[in-house]
């Protein structure tokens, strides 16, 4: 469903989740990839390194990977966290590498699901996307105040009684938030200080790295967005290339290469 402003609007970053005895929990990397049909897949030299590339990839039923083109083709040159990436504390890695923790400047490693796209556009300037897709009005906020009951979620804030004292303020986040997708990271519930407000976005014209979220050229993101088909349940994968190469082949994923 396409999500415009409503009157309360609490859109929570993650929806991917599903019921157990003791609650929610988390979908693990093997349920996201078997039910996913289009990859993202975000590479890195390794954990400290900021800059990186990005591939797609897509499938028809279970079948292998293959590179899809999506504008021109080509890999695209991203940045990660300012400090680089760090493991998703829900997985039990398979290689030694840092945790992600609230502020620590790192983009999360692992499988996540690839949520509702937004920006500051109306929805009606939206369509080109299949995503649902939220307006960011000036009152919309990204909470990342542990704290809060409204911890990891986009909020109306004056739809609701505030109860956080540390927040994204969306619309003032320009040009990087003009555009952008959620990535269901830390949901489901979301856990206090493991990291919040994780997104594809556009990069800073610095060519610096981000608070913990992907960041591109603005024109290699709307292709992408307008290739992403949440019919496909799309998954975005990001790891150093160390850690890509020792979880290869248990979540069968692709060789690096380019599209033809």
């Amino acid at each position: 469903m396409r999500l415009t402003r409503a009157l309360a609007l609490v859109v929570t970053i993650g929806a991917g989740a599903t019921a157990s005895a003791g609650g929610a929990r988390p979908v693990s990397p093997a349920d996201l990839l078997a039910a996913a049909r289009q990859m993202v897949l975000v590479t890195t030299a390794d954990w400290n390194t900021v800059q990186g590339t990005l591939r797609v990839y897509e499938r028809a039923g279970t079948g292998p990977w293959t590179p899809a083109r999506v504008g021109g083709g080509a890999p695209i040159a991203i940045v990660v966290g300012k400090s680089g990436t760090a493991w998703d504390p829900a997985l039990v890695p398979p290689v030694a590498g840092p945790v992600k923790a609230e502020g620590d400047g790192r983009s999360p490693a692992g499988v996540f699901a690839l949520g509702t796209a937004f920006g500051f556009a109306r929805a009606a300037d939206a369509r080109w996307t299949k995503l649902g897709y939220t307006e960011l009005t000036p009152t919309i906020e990204c909470v990342d105040d542990s704290g809060s009951g409204y911890y990891n979620t986009l909020t109306d804030r004056v739809a609701v009684s505030v109860d956080w004292t540390s927040s994204e303020k969306m619309r003032q986040v320009d040009p990087q938030y003009r555009w952008g997708v959620v990535v269901e990271y830390n949901t489901a519930p979301a856990v206090p200080k493991r990291g919040s407000c994780i997104f594809l976005h556009i990069a800073g014209a610095d060519g610096k790295g981000t608070a913990g979220c992907t960041a591109m050229d603005e024109t290699a993101l709307k292709a992408v967005m307008q290739w992403l088909d949440p019919t496909k349940a799309p998954v975005l994968v990001q790891l150093p290339t160390t850690a890509l190469a020792a979880l290869r082949t248990a979540w069968a994923l692709p060789e690096l290469v380019a599209p033809r």
